[in-house]
Parts: C-alpha cells; structure tokens; sequence
C-alpha cells in the first residue's frame, strides 16, 4: 500500500471540497491511489447528497441577472439549509451563475435550467450535485422567471432576501429603479386590478359579506359595503392602485402617466417565503438526551 502523504491529502482536498480527515480516510481506503479515492468520495457525497435533499431548505438568496444591452434578465431564488451557508461565498457564486445562465439559456423550466449549462462550461445540475457535495448542506433552486423586452428591465436587491425584476417601458432609469424598490416595500401581487385572479376576488368577497352581514343592515347596503371593501381590496394589492411610497399623496399609476411609462410585468422573489421551517428545540433535544 502506498504511502498517504500530508500532500496528497491537500491535492485531493482541493479537487472535491471535502474535508482533510475525509480525504485521509479515503485515500487509506484506496491504498494511496488518488483516482480510485477521488472516486470514492464521489460516491459517499452521493449518499451524503441524497440524505440532505429531505432536509428543509428554506434559507438563500435571491439573484438577479441583466444583460449588457438592459434587454433581457432573470431573477432566481436558490435555497439552503440555513442563513449561515447563504452568505458562503461560492454558494452566493453558484446563484449568480444560475442567474446568468436563466437569462442566456432561456430554459422553459427547472428540469432543462438543470441540464443546462452555466458559463463555467458545466451543467447546473453537475455543479448544484458538487456544492452539495462540497458545503454538505440541501441546495436548490426553488423558482426563476426570465423577461426579454423591447421596452427596458429595472432590477433592485433587497440585500439578499428580496430581490424584484420589473419589465416597463417609458420614463428613464431612475423610474425603473424607483418602481422597483417600490414593489419591494409595498409587495403588490399584480400590476392592475384586471389580473387579480378571480379566485382571490370570490374568496375576498365572499369573507367581506359575511363580515358585513352581522352589521344587520339591509342586502342593498350589505351589497354597497362588500364592493367598497373589494374596491380597497384591488388598491391596496395592485401596483396601479398603491400609493408612491416616495410621494404618498400619488398613486403609482399617476407617476406613470405623468413620465408616459407603462409597466408591462414584474416578479418579486422574498427568500423562504411560503416554506413551512422546521423549528428545532435543541433545549428539549439536550433535556431528552440526558435522561438516557
């Protein structure tokens, strides 16, 4: 059995990521041949992979791409396991990559983002396995969304927990840029009242009705009450209806006639949103592990 040297240790280190003693351990196993090691590790990380994708991985960051000519973006969420690993720097990496390679791949969903390739030159799905692999954490990519207009493309990042790409066309940078932030703070649903989903209004109303029936009023001013609330209802979750949070006294959709913009479309992305968190009492976990 060959000799397993500090050196080969560090070499073998730096091609997989993982730890000194797993790389020790690896190459004892394999009697000193590096290929046979490297191939070793790669199948633990396998099995160290599949384990931690059941793990909850509502933490991340959110990472917006536009290209040169302010045509074409994308806007992405990429998921781990906790706040710590989302300000790694190569996983910060990874989502920046992933960003870039929604906005010039152009993949109709997750599973062709993930056989596309990133402009590393490997795959995304190849390169999300290896950070696994490397940062031992659940790593994913919950959603992304892709504008390619005529008009122009604002992007704003909220650090990185927020992150908010918007399609319009009119006015000049420092709208778009407003617009954005705008849509940050206020976090409307759609852009007008005619893309709220009919869904949403029936079960709006539906609750403003019950509501308003234990008034005891009569069915015509009940009628009157639900469409007013509906009324707020539309203003306070579109961005037409919101106040300019930089000019409260006027509407968002008054700034825009006033520049001759329009906005087409926008996406707001907030890191974990609607991802049940799995809370971990570790008091109780070191209270119960005492008592055997």
């Amino acid at each position: 059995m060959a000799e397993v040297t500090a050196g080969m240790v560090k070499e073998l280190r730096e091609a997989t990521g993982l730890g000194m003693m797993e790389c020790k351990k690896a190459l004892m196993e394999a009697g000193g041949d590096f290929k046979a090691a490297e191939e070793l590790l790669r199948i633990k990380s396998g099995a160290k992979a599949s384990k931690a994708a059941s793990r909850v991985a509502a933490e991340g960051v959110v990472n917006i791409f536009v290209s040169a000519d302010g045509k074409t973006g994308a806007l992405v969420e990429v998921n781990c396991e906790t706040d710590f690993m989302a300000k790694n720097e190569v996983f910060v990496g990874f989502a920046k990559e992933v960003a870039q390679a929604i906005a010039e791949r152009d993949p109709a969903d997750l599973a062709t983002l993930s056989a596309s390739n990133t402009p590393a030159g490997s795959s995304v799905e190849e390169t999300r396995a290896a950070l696994v692999m490397k940062l031992g954490e659940n790593i994913n990519i919950r959603r992304f969304v892709r504008y390619h207009t005529a008009g122009k493309l604002a992007a704003y990042l909220h650090g990185s927990k927020i992150g908010v790409l918007v399609d319009y066309s009119g006015g000049n940078e420092t709208l778009g840029k407003d617009l954005a932030m705008h849509i940050a703070a206020s976090k409307p649903i759609c852009v007008s009242s005619s893309q709220v989903p009919q869904a949403t209004l029936d079960q709006e109303r539906k609750i403003y009705a019950a509501q308003a029936a234990e008034s005891g009023k009569p069915a015509n001013i009940i009628e009157k009450m639900v469409e007013g609330r509906i009324a707020k209802f539309l203003a306070e979750v579109t961005l037409m209806g919101q106040p300019f949070v930089k000019d409260p006294d006027t509407l968002i959709e008054k700034v825009l006639a006033k520049q001759g913009a329009q906005v087409k479309a926008f996406q707001m992305f907030i890191v974990g949103e609607g991802i049940e968190k799995v809370v971990v009492d570790y008091a109780a976990e070191v209270a119960a592990a005492a008592k055997v």
